[in-house]
């Protein structure tokens, strides 16, 4: 984002009227006149009322600063929806119906002009350095965690010199210096052969994922696996003791454990036994808002003891009523309370999806209804719809979360740990 965002945000909110005589000393930028991008950064301003000099300094403190999305996504494209009735036409199994419709939302960007500029209009408006980008399917088996890693291989295989694939975190900082972006690969699980000849066999496709690009594993995702418990499982057991070999493992190779999606005593498990950071990459604090994929303040302080942090996601449901940007900012504040500037991250876990999508999926014939995915494990009520308050968290209002850090009063360098220097030193000493 260029250091002229703030006349932008001024001539385009309703909130700020009064400065809307401003001339206009530049081009309009191409997010400029996205509505979808407009709406919501309306709706995050009417819940902070930033003061002109709030805003200033937060916009320009954000357009210099290296901005790290500690768990995330990039831009979804709109997906092809002829090509997909032509799917459906020809009778292709829900499985190849879905993995085609996934694909298509991860790499239209390179083959589709239009899908192209709106990619490139979400990354610019948002400005974002690097997003820990969720790469692998959620489970163990490695030819499934390859394909998400294969589809943004091939992102930034093709976008080279805006969206590059970083592979140390002197690559991140290389991208912000040229002003471009990246990703820095992460999965839904930790690769096994599922064999269970021994453990090293176990773990013998953990090296071939890092050195293809995953740089941090989820450990469970919300069901039980060999690891661990995940955070949906009442029984809440904690680390196996093959749990405690992968940690080592991943300790050894340089990948970073993650917890975001474990059970509270596996997560606190997790952090006793790590010799090196470990992250909750996308979670809340669970003594301030009580969900599953939260973490309660025990366990914060245990992942802050690692070195490593907790990531405040923008999802409604898990931050509490109103579920809004002040919700989300709420649940900083706490971690930080709790332990101190250096162990908090922004992991939104959201995207922001192609203006085009909702007429590409009209196209789509109604799918038969498949049976409830193995990883949708969630407790009733866990998943409220609060359709205004994620209107004030999405994805492109990344400047504004900076914007009401500023309104909290926090320093600039504790703004910039917050937004990206956290998780750059976390990097750093993961690959030590």
């Amino acid at each position: 984002m260029q250091t002229h965002t703030r006349r932008s945000f001024l001539q385009t909110s309703t909130l700020a009227a009064p400065f809307l005589f401003l001339p206009k000393l530049r081009a309009a930028e191409p997010w400029e006149a996205n509505e979808i991008i407009q709406k919501h950064r309306r709706a995050a301003l009417a819940v902070l009322k930033p003061t002109k000099a709030q805003l200033d300094r937060g916009l320009k403190l954000h357009a210099e600063s290296l901005v790290f999305d500690t768990y995330g996504f990039a831009p979804r494209c709109a997906v092809d929806g002829d090509a997909l009735a032509k799917l459906a036409a020809e009778n292709a199994s829900a499985t190849e119906i879905k993995d085609a419709r996934e694909r298509m939302m991860m790499i239209r960007c390179v083959d589709n002009a239009v899908e192209r500029a709106e990619f490139k209009q979400a990354w610019q408006a948002a400005g974002v350095t690097c997003i820990f980008q969720n790469a692998g399917e959620e489970g163990q088996a490695p030819l499934r965690l390859i394909k998400r890693l294969a589809n943004f291989t091939y992102v930034t295989d093709h976008l080279k010199g805006f969206l590059n694939k970083a592979a140390t975190p002197a690559d991140i900082t290389a991208a912000k210096q040229a002003g471009q972006h990246c990703l820095y690969l992460t999965g839904n699980g930790v690769p096994l052969t599922q064999q269970w000849i021994s453990v090293p066999d176990e773990l013998r496709y953990l090296m071939v994922f890092k050195n293809l690009g995953m740089r941090m594993l989820h450990l469970t995702y919300n069901r039980r696996n060999m690891i661990g418990d995940g955070c949906a499982e009442p029984g809440n057991a904690g680390l196996s003791d093959f749990g405690k070999t992968v940690v080592k493992e991943m300790n050894r190779l340089g990948v970073i454990p993650d917890c975001a999606h474990s059970g509270w005593q596996t997560s606190l498990e997790a952090a006793q036994i790590s010799g090196k950071p470990v992250l909750a990459s996308h979670s809340c604090a669970a003594d301030l808002h009580k969900h599953i994929r939260g973490k309660p303040d025990k366990v914060l302080k245990a992942i802050a003891d690692t070195g490593g942090l907790t990531g405040i996601a923008c999802i409604p449901s898990f931050l509490g009523n109103p579920g809004d940007i002040n919700a989300f900012l709420n649940h900083i504040d706490h971690v930080i309370k709790i332990t101190n500037i250096n162990h908090v991250g922004i992991g939104t876990d959201v995207a922001y999806t192609s203006r085009n999508q909702a007429a590409e999926a009209a196209k789509i014939p109604k799918l038969p209804r498949t049976r409830t995915a193995w990883r949708y494990f969630w407790p009733p009520g866990s998943l409220r719809p609060q359709p205004q308050a994620r209107l004030s968290i999405a994805w492109t209002n990344w400047p504004l979360f900076t914007v009401g850090l500023v309104q909290r009063g926090y320093k600039d360098d504790d703004i910039r740990k917050i937004i990206g220097g956290n998780m750059m030193r976390v990097c750093r000493e993961s690959l030590e």
